[in-house]
Formats: structure tokens, C-alpha cells, sequence
């Protein structure tokens, strides 16, 4: 679980979820405006958590801690 800052309205989370769809390894996403987090499921052979946080940041929100 990721606490995903700076999502404001239902686009918001869309994006957020387009974006960690799309990549390598994931294999589940599930995002909440209220509260602002992305739960995702991902084979851990082929993705860490620094690589979410990224394509996070590239699509323009943040994530806490």
C-alpha cells in the first residue's frame, strides 16, 4: 500500500491507476481518492517498490513515506 498524495477528483485517481497498470509485474491495482492510496499487488521478481514511487512522481502526485 502506497499513500499517494496530491490526487484531487476521480481523474486523478485514474491516472494514477493507468499509470501503475502499465507496468512490468504488476499484477493488481486498487486506488482510493479518499483516502489517497494505491494498493498494489505485483510480482516482486520483477518490480520493487522504488519504481512504483517513480511512476508515481512522473504522472505528477507523490507518495508519503
Amino acid at each position: 500500500v502506497l499513500a499517494v498524495t496530491g490526487m484531487t477528483c476521480g481523474g486523478c485517481v485514474n491516472s494514477v491507476q493507468k499509470v501503475l497498470t502499465a507496468l512490468p509485474g504488476v499484477q493488481s491495482v486498487e486506488v482510493t481518492l479518499s483516502p489517497g492510496q494505491a494498493r498494489v499487488v505485483v510480482d516482486a521478481a520483477r518490480i520493487d517498490r522504488a519504481a512504483l514511487v517513480q511512476a508515481i512522481v512522473n504522472a505528477g502526485f507523490s507518495v508519503a513515506g
